[in-house]
């Protein structure tokens, strides 16, 4: 064997073990690359399911029920109101306390907001007394205040799905006897690691399937009450 065969040998097979490591080292970063971008854009869906949730609560609070349509609490958002309640005085300012006392005495008689007229009458007089009032704000000067990267335009797409929209349902169910207001709304695997490893996405839904969990992240439930909780969680 001359110098120069010997020598392309040598550099075909320096060539090959450098093929051989590429490839070993990229079966084993594949999945940890996969779980490290799975996780980035499982918390950007996890936020805003809890968005979702925040608002059905919301919603929930004025209505009485649960919404199934994203586009109607992005209404409710923009136009609604809800109460919040407002406590005037504090309950450890004693001489608050015993004026507030005293005043209920002498109104025995009254209650709720009329009682409550009384206590607001001798607050504006200038007395220190302890009551809450409930007044109507709108949802959007509540909500998401200290967010100041929402949108609600974004809430009713999974991300990283090319604008798929989430999937959400709401009912009315009875639970012994009494009906109980459900939601649920899900972020499927396929929409939300849409362009990833599909091998890998097929495995994380059967190992979803074999946990008999859903194959992607939902809050609420339409089955049974969970106190809107998510999977995640």
């Amino acid at each position: 064997m001359n110098k120069v065969v010997k020598i392309l040998i040598e550099i075909l097979l320096a060539a090959a073990a450098v093929g051989l490591v590429y490839l070993l080292y990229s079966s084993i970063m594949q999945p940890v690359n996969f779980n490290k971008e799975k996780a980035n854009r499982q918390a950007v869906a996890v936020q805003r399911l809890k968005d979702i949730r925040t608002l059905q609560v919301a919603y929930k609070s004025v209505t009485g029920k649960f919404n199934s349509s994203v586009d109607s609490l992005k209404q409710f958002y923009e136009n609604g109101e809800m109460e919040i309640v407002m406590q005037i005085g504090s309950l450890d300012d004693s001489l608050a306390v015993v004026n507030t006392e005293a005043i209920k005495k002498a109104n025995r008689n009254l209650k709720g907001d009329a009682l409550t007229a009384k206590l607001q009458e001798a607050y504006a007089a200038g007395k220190k007394v302890v009551f809450s009032t409930v007044t109507k704000v709108p949802v959007r000067d509540t909500l998401f205040n200290n967010r100041p990267d929402f949108n609600i335009d974004s809430l009713k797409f999974i991300p990283f799905s090319g604008k798929e929209p989430v999937q959400m349902e709401a009912t009315t169910k009875m639970v012994s006897g009494v009906p109980v207001p459900l939601f649920e709304a899900r972020v499927p695997w396929n929409s939300l690691l849409k362009g990833m490893d599909r091998q890998l996405i097929i495995n994380l839904n059967a190992e979803s399937r074999d946990l008999n969990r859903y194959e992607g992240l939902q809050v609420g439930s339409i089955t049974a009450p969970n106190n809107n909780a998510g999977n995640w969680e």
